[in-house]
């Protein structure tokens, strides 16, 4: 059976951990060579060894994506390692920084437009010029080679949640810039897409009780969930269970793959039916 990106260059953001982790293991056995992209060098050089170790073929690039300077290291990561293709793009890195909205800092709000819109902002752009001049270039020998961008969302992003209107109001922000570049990019033969996930088991979503955080600007924000909503959560959605990583990268493969080549500025849900 024919592998689904076979010699695709596929760059994936928060690609150390999680879903990212799960999406970069996944598509390297799909035949993607794939840009493991990470704030922590540790983890995105598990995950390249991990992919190397299966036969697989993946490079890192470790930093902090809400850098300005990121998004060209990112894709001269990615010419440099693979050449002068880039198919596909998965802007999936984040965290949450919650608060209600009375008592929320500019600080907290600003954090979650620049991780989650401003810098799969500024990496669509980069790669533009190249995703543009290959396109042109194939429609001249008349070849169709459609590439794909997937923008990870929330349900958060389209239903909202208490307590996250920082965070709802940038992942809503990402299906608008999703939708936008479908319509832009569309003659060029790049599908964009959201993929908008529920409840899924990450280090995100663990019970808040654990004390994990991460450090951001000197700054260290707690991350997780109460485990009192966490056991609300399951209850809420019909499967009556989260999601695993690996059943969230699967979502993120088909959007990816040949199988939505005529699928373009939608937003999948995925969320166990909640």
């Amino acid at each position: 059976m024919e592998l689904m990106l076979k010699n695709r260059t596929c760059l994936i953001t928060g690609a150390g951990r999680g879903i990212g982790r799960a999406a970069a293991l996944l598509f390297a056995k799909e035949g993607g060579r794939v840009v493991v992209s990470d704030l922590d060098e540790g983890p995105s050089a598990e995950v390249v060894a991990e992919i190397k170790a299966d036969g697989g073929d993946a490079v890192a690039c470790v930093g902090d994506i809400t850098d300005p300077e990121f998004a060209a290291k990112l894709i001269n990561t990615a010419l440099e390692a693979f050449g002068p293709s880039i198919d596909v793009i998965v802007n999936n890195a984040g965290y949450t920084w919650d608060g209600v909205i009375h008592k929320m800092s500019d600080e907290q709000w600003d954090a979650m437009l620049k991780i989650h819109l401003s810098a799969p902002f500024r990496i669509i752009r980069a790669a533009a010029p190249y995703i543009r001049e290959a396109a042109k270039k194939e429609k001249e020998a008349g070849r169709r080679v459609t590439r794909k961008i997937i923008n990870i969302s929330s349900i958060a992003g389209l239903d909202g949640n208490a307590g996250q209107a920082n965070y709802s109001s940038a992942k809503a922000a990402l299906v608008g810039l999703t939708k936008t570049l479908a319509k832009e990019w569309g003659p060029l033969n790049v599908c964009v897409n959201t993929v908008a996930f529920g409840f899924i088991d990450t280090r995100l979503t663990q019970a808040k009780e654990k004390g994990e955080a991460i450090e951001r600007d000197g700054k260290d924000v707690v991350i997780g969930i109460p485990e009192s909503m966490r056991q609300m959560f399951k209850a809420m959605i019909p499967l009556r269970r989260a999601g695993t990583p690996e059943e969230a990268a699967n979502a993120i493969l088909l959007m990816a793959s040949p199988l939505a080549d005529y699928i373009s500025g939608e937003v999948l849900r995925v969320t166990g039916g909640m």
